[in-house]
């Protein structure tokens, strides 16, 4: 009978160690750093948004533009095959798209761009300064390469996972691809 307690007592303490285990990331686990924060843009639908609107939902934050010619529109196709791969669970993830390029990437070009992606991303512009805050709170570099019409745009290429909380949890870097972004959001929603 002893044996017996013994063993249950250990596998109690084995699941209670596991319940307070912290998950594991395929991307850069990123808990307990001082930068991110609530921030208020505008959405492609014209709706003035804050982060902390999507409180209760784990966040997909990636900046970038709708001229880019392969980062931005990978990642974005990447993103809608992860919440294809959570199934149900995707209604519980929001992906926002910051655009890093606020002169051309209007509302008008973003309700066109984004939600081609899927209907539930949302796309957020602001004036300049507006979005350079925000790059600024998330440690996001992008910066105008060329003259004219036809300029590019160098831009941080990582995609930010944010817990329920609006916390700061995952850096997903580029090209990680479908089933890390799948992973760490699952394991956000099962955390949360």
């Amino acid at each position: 009978m002893r044996r017996l307690l013994r063993k249950w007592g250990v596998l109690l303490m084995l699941a209670l160690l596991a319940a307070c285990s912290r998950p594991s990331f395929d991307g850069t686990d990123l808990t307990g750093v001082d930068f991110g924060g609530d921030f208020q843009l505008t959405a492609h639908t014209g709706q003035v948004r804050k982060l902390s609107d999507f409180k209760g939902k784990v966040v997909a934050l990636f900046f970038g533009y709708t001229q880019c010619p392969d980062v931005c529109p990978t990642t974005m196709s990447e993103m809608k095959v992860a919440l294809q791969q959570l199934g149900i669970q995707s209604d519980q993830v929001q992906v926002l798209f910051v655009t890093v390029d606020p002169a051309r990437d209007t509302t008008a070009v973003l309700s066109q761009y984004v939600p081609a992606f899927d209907k539930r991303f949302i796309g957020l512009t602001g004036s300049p300064a507006d979005v350079e805050k925000v790059e600024g709170q998330y440690k996001v570099i992008a910066q105008k390469q060329g003259e004219g019409a036809n300029y590019t745009m160098d831009h941080s290429a990582g995609t930010y996972l944010l817990d329920r909380d609006g916390k700061l949890r995952v850096l997903v870097n580029y090209g990680a691809g479908p089933k890390v972004l799948a992973h760490d959001l699952g394991e956000l929603l099962k955390a949360s």
